[in-house]
Order: structure tokens, then C-alpha cells, then sequence
């Protein structure tokens, strides 16, 4: 074989992959964008079921496009894809009640969903802040205790970084469990005092009567 049809073979081959590479790099983007106002869109309140669903399609037909290139389901921006929706898909289920959704459900290698369940942590706290600043304790102390559970879950993958890499997210879990547990215990004093005061307003009220 000549140098040029050996060459003109490589080329081929490498137009093909960088083709499927933009094609894949616009997915990814699309999906963390949607993945982002989704995961607002809870916290908000709102149920983001249309957005959910646009970002199943797009997860569909990024795997669609990497399909016959396996080794570009390790590339950083298709991880980051694969990780944003882990955390958007696992924050909505305990946010509705549901089942959280495995990896093989979410058909993501077994770092992303690490990854993205590590990052659902930091939702929760956003959570559990937001029921507290509106009285609602009880909330909170549910969302601690998924962090909770969360948090030991995370605590049984003790494997090197070239496999699962998750201490950052062990330890970024951690601090964040710590802090939100403080919080919650204050505000639930507060509560209690509260109620406390108030039951003893109503008493002396009536007794005023």
C-alpha cells in the first residue's frame, strides 16, 4: 500500500471521528443546559417534566452518535454530560418521592453516576436551606437525612482514581452533611422555642379572658 492511500485511509478515518465529535460536543452541551434548568426549575418549585424529557432525547442521541466510537463516552465533555444528568435525574426522583434511578437505568458509566449523585448533595443542602428560611423544619431534617444516605453511599467506593475517582466528592459531601446538620439542629431549637412562646402566649390570653 502507498503512502498516500495509507494516508488518505487515516484521514478518513479521522474526519469521520471529528465529524461525530461535534455532533456529540453540541449534545453535551444541550444536555448540561438542560440539566441546569431543570435542576432549578425544582428548586423553584415547578416540575421540570418537559425539560426532563428533551433531556432524555438528547441523552439518546448523544449515545446514538458515540455509539460505534466507545472510547468517546471517556471524553470530558460527554462526562460531564453524563454527569449533570445523573444529578438533574436523581435530584428530581427524591424531590418527587420517587426511586432513585440507577446507573444501568440511566445507561452512564459508573463514574459519571458517582459524580453526579455526589453533586446531588449540594442540591439537598440548597433544599434543606430554603424549607428552613420558610419555617418548614421538618423538610429540612428530610433532606438531611438523604444527605445522609447519600453521603454513605458514596463512603463504600474507596477505589483509586483510574476507576472511581470520588474523594473530592466524598469530602466535598462531608463538610457540606456537617454544616447543614448544624443548621438544621438550630433552627429546629428556634422551632421548638417558638411554639413554645406561642403556646404560652395562648395561655396567658386566655387567662386574661
Amino acid at each position: 500500500m502507498k503512502l498516500k492511500e495509507i494516508a488518505d485511509e487515516i484521514q478518513e478515518d479521522l474526519d469521520e471521528k471529528e465529524a461525530v465529535r461535534e455532533v456529540a460536543l453540541k449534545s453535551s452541551r444541550a444536555i448540561v443546559r438542560l440539566c441546569s434548568s431543570a435542576i432549578q426549575a425544582v428548586h423553584k418549585g415547578e416540575d421540570p417534566v418537559k425539560a426532563m424529557s428533551e433531556i432524555k432525547l438528547d441523552m439518546d442521541q448523544l449515545k446514538g452518535v458515540i455509539s460505534e466510537h466507545p472510547e468517546m463516552e471517556h471524553a470530558g465533555f460527554v462526562d460531564a454530560a453524563y454527569q449533570e444528568f445523573a444529578e438533574a435525574s436523581i435530584f428530581y426522583a427524591i424531590v418527587k418521592g420517587a426511586d432513585i434511578p440507577g446507573r444501568g437505568e440511566l445507561g452512564i458509566t459508573p463514574q459519571s453516576y458517582l459524580e453526579g449523585i455526589g453533586d446531588v448533595v449540594g442540591e439537598l443542602r440548597r433544599s434543606a436551606l430554603s424549607a428552613m428560611m420558610t419555617g418548614k423544619v421538618g423538610d429540612a431534617q428530610k433532606k438531611l437525612g438523604m444527605m445522609d444516605e447519600i453521603y454513605d453511599f458514596l463512603m463504600r467506593f474507596d477505589y483509586p482514581a483510574a476507576l472511581a475517582g470520588v474523594k473530592r466528592k466524598q469530602d466535598v459531601a462531608r463538610s457540606l452533611v456537617e454544616k447543614t446538620r448544624g443548621e438544621v439542629a438550630v433552627a429546629a431549637r428556634m422551632h421548638s422555642l417558638e411554639k413554645r412562646l406561642g403556646d404560652f402566649d395562648k395561655r396567658l390570653g386566655k387567662k386574661k379572658l
